[in-house]
């Protein structure tokens, strides 16, 4: 399997500088791009997809150079944050007009069928566009992104206004096409990272902070994850004291995950036990360094 490669990918715009120097190498399957808002994320993106071109750096996928934009569109499939078609035409309608935009002549039908069953649409094909749920359109996205069978998928903040039902169910049908090509998910969600990739890179601030795979990534937080148990009169106290990850209450007592490099002190009901700390908890850490 062919690998997409970054060298030295810069984006500026005047003195401000977008992205700084980031360099990749994106395998077949699932990889994701995590960071806070304004991190370059969504730059990065429109590079690949051809629609900014880099200030710098070189990117590559086997044969293809993103010089040639016209070539690199025809391997693509993307969808963008914010998805809209015309909500008075049918769902079957809009993908057999987007596969003749795509080029897609011979089989036209065949293909858009195809697609719409990959995304579980074929209950709504003949329903207009305006009708369908979020969730609905979000796989409307997927299914114009992946007509032609485009060699690389890009999506945006995947789930973004979802309810959890389907974002679940979102999550596996990106999982689903990670088995067939380079899908590239950017977003600040750690979880839809944790749910559906094998490997991911942090940015902050255009810069590339970290890279690897999902349980690597996670070791960075080692021996900085703590868990307590605290009674409900010290919860507020302890949340004012430490760096709480999140909380979990059963009954009266409230378990804590705290990031810190050396044990709570006055830590509650029991001495504070370390953790194997997760992506997410590596991100906050990444991100409390970084702030």
């Amino acid at each position: 399997m062919e690998t997409l490669i970054l060298s030295g990918v810069s984006k500026n715009y005047g003195k401000h500088i977008a992205l700084q120097n980031v360099s990749l190498e994106i395998e077949f399957g699932m990889f994701g791009l995590l960071g806070p808002n304004g991190a370059g994320k969504t730059t990065l993106m429109r590079i690949l997809t051809t629609l900014l071109s880099a200030s710098s750096g070189e990117i590559r996928f086997g044969n293809l150079n993103w010089n040639e934009p016209h070539k690199i569109r025809n391997i693509i499939g993307y969808l963008p944050q914010k998805f809209y078609l015309y909500k008075q035409i049918k769902v079957r309608e809009a993908l057999q007009h987007i596969a003749k935009l795509k080029g897609i002549q011979s089989n036209n039908d065949k293909a858009v069928d195809s697609v719409i069953e990959k995304v579980n649409l074929s209950d709504q094909r003949d329903k207009k566009i305006g009708k369908l749920s979020g969730g609905m359109v979000r796989r409307l996205g997927i299914a114009q992104a992946i007509l032609g069978d485009p060699k690389i998928i890009v999506v945006d903040e995947p789930t973004a206004g979802l309810d959890p039902e389907e974002r679940i169910r979102f999550r596996r049908l990106l999982r689903q096409l990670g088995r067939e090509t380079i899908v590239i998910i950017s977003t600040h969600i750690v979880e839809d990272i944790e749910a559906t990739c094998d490997k991911a890179a942090i940015l902050h601030k255009g810069q590339l902070i970290k890279s690897g795979d999902i349980h690597t990534l996670g070791k960075i937080a080692q021996g900085k994850v703590w868990e307590v148990s605290v009674s409900e009169d010290d919860f507020h106290s302890m949340y004012e004291k430490c760096n709480v990850i999140s909380s979990h209450r059963t009954d009266n007592i409230y378990r804590l995950r705290i990031l810190s490099e050396e044990p709570p002190m006055n830590a509650g009901l029991f001495s504070p036990s370390l953790v194997t700390p997760s992506l997410e908890d590596a991100y906050l850490y990444l991100m409390n360094k970084k702030g």
